[in-house]
């Protein structure tokens, strides 16, 4: 039968869209959550069923009970494909891949999308250029480091998303403070030079190994400044064929080639160094980015972002070319903030190029589209204002101890 089994696995609520156009596409699809998730709209309609894994709110299960679970399930169903849908789930769907033959993404390529440190190895191997960077394994090395690279440095966890648990430091002796105070956590811990500077994401969609579609944005406020400064996060795509697009364009192509992407969305970071404009690789990911950027994406292109990953490993599942269609080429931003208030009055954001608004509580956030780039700078900005005297709110740092 043409008909296929998914498995989706994510530990977070998300991917509803993806979720909604497999089932469109035919598939019986089954969906794996933890159970603080329980509560979520998931869109169980159209789900064939749904199952609830006991986790704590890190995400972390227990893997050996969850490979115990799938057997079973297994020997009643055939199962043909497994996608984890959040960040915090590539390494354990890609251990499943690896113990039940799964096709798709193993762990030496998952890795490579999931871990930093490795993400930095490989990235230099290739020749692509990453800020200085050392393991913490051994103490000799990270001295080393520390005397060959100036300060400040940043101290970041290999497996968070975004900019969480991100420390900065601004000398030897504070940064060996630093490492102690993470005792038995420190091997899961890089030390990085910090170069301010403007950063960039790129998200893509890869077929046959090939990036066959791509969006060139900057963040106006980089995730370290509003995970750690409560900041006001903001978000918009840059001009199309100028020097930025052209460059950013060419070195996703490059990572994604050295790290072995075959098929997936994936959402990449790089920073253009403020004193030589040369451009870093920062990170990556074989997932659709956070922080609702897939719908700045879409706005910009006309391309869901969920959807058509989901088209893409549908076609991969019936041995079918992906074919992707046709996108726009308009500019869109974003601006989302903690609020003050339960629910945002959107009254005060009435221009015609507001396209969406987030419906969250305690969340303001708006995003705007045109086919003028400094349109939507301008707008950005006069929200930014509006935003910052009306609505915004600040919360602490997440605590990662569980590293």
């Amino acid at each position: 039968m043409d008909a296929k089994t998914f498995l989706c696995i994510s530990c977070e609520f998300k991917g509803v869209d993806f979720l909604r156009t497999l089932k469109a596409e035919g598939h019986r699809v089954f969906l794996v959550t933890g159970d603080d998730e329980r509560d979520k709209p998931w869109p169980r309609e159209i789900l064939d069923d749904i199952f609830y894994v006991q986790a704590n709110p890190h995400c972390i299960w227990n893997l050996e009970d969850f490979k115990a679970g799938l057997a079973s399930f297994m020997r009643h169903h055939k199962v043909d494909r497994i996608v984890a849908l959040d960040d915090f789930d590539v390494e354990r769907t890609a251990t499943l891949r690896e113990e039940f033959r799964f096709p798709g993404m193993g762990e030496t390529t998952a890795r490579y999308f999931r871990d930093k440190l490795a993400m930095r190895f490989k990235a230099e191997e290739a020749g692509i250029t990453v800020p200085p960077f050392s393991a913490l394994f051994h103490d000799e090395d990270v001295k080393s480091y520390a005397a060959m690279t100036e300060p400040p440095w940043v101290v970041k966890p290999r497996f968070e998303a975004s900019a969480i648990g991100i420390s900065k430091v601004f000398s030897e002796e504070e940064l060996m403070a630093h490492l102690n105070r993470l005792g038995e956590r420190r091997h899961r811990y890089l030390v990085e030079q910090f170069k301010p500077g403007d950063v960039y994401h790129v998200d893509s969609i890869s077929s046959a190994g090939k990036v066959i579609f791509t969006r060139v944005s900057k963040y106006l406020s980089p995730p370290l400044t509003v995970s750690q400064g409560g900041g006001i996060f903001r978000s918009q795509t840059v001009p199309y064929g100028q020097e930025e697009d052209t460059v950013l364009r060419q070195l996703n192509a490059s990572v994604m080639k050295a790290f072995g992407m075959q098929y997936s969305a994936s959402h990449s970071e790089f920073i253009r160094d403020r004193e030589t404009g040369q451009f870093h690789f920062l990170e990556t990911s074989s997932r659709v980015g956070g922080a609702h950027l897939a719908e700045m994406v879409e706005a910009a292109s006309g391309l869901n972002l969920w959807s058509e990953w989901a088209r893409l490993e549908s076609a991969m599942a019936r041995g079918r070319i992906y074919q992707l269609p046709e996108t726009r080429r308009e500019h869109a931003g974003i601006i989302v903030s903690l609020s003050r208030y339960p629910q945002a009055d959107y009254s005060h954001f009435s221009d015609p190029e507001v396209c969406w608004t987030l419906d969250k509580d305690h969340h303001v956030g708006v995003i705007i589209r045109s086919e003028s780039h400094n349109r939507i700078s301008e707008l950005l900005d006069k929200y930014a204002d509006i935003v910052a005297s009306e609505f915004h709110a600040t919360a602490p740092p997440r605590d990662v101890s569980h590293e």
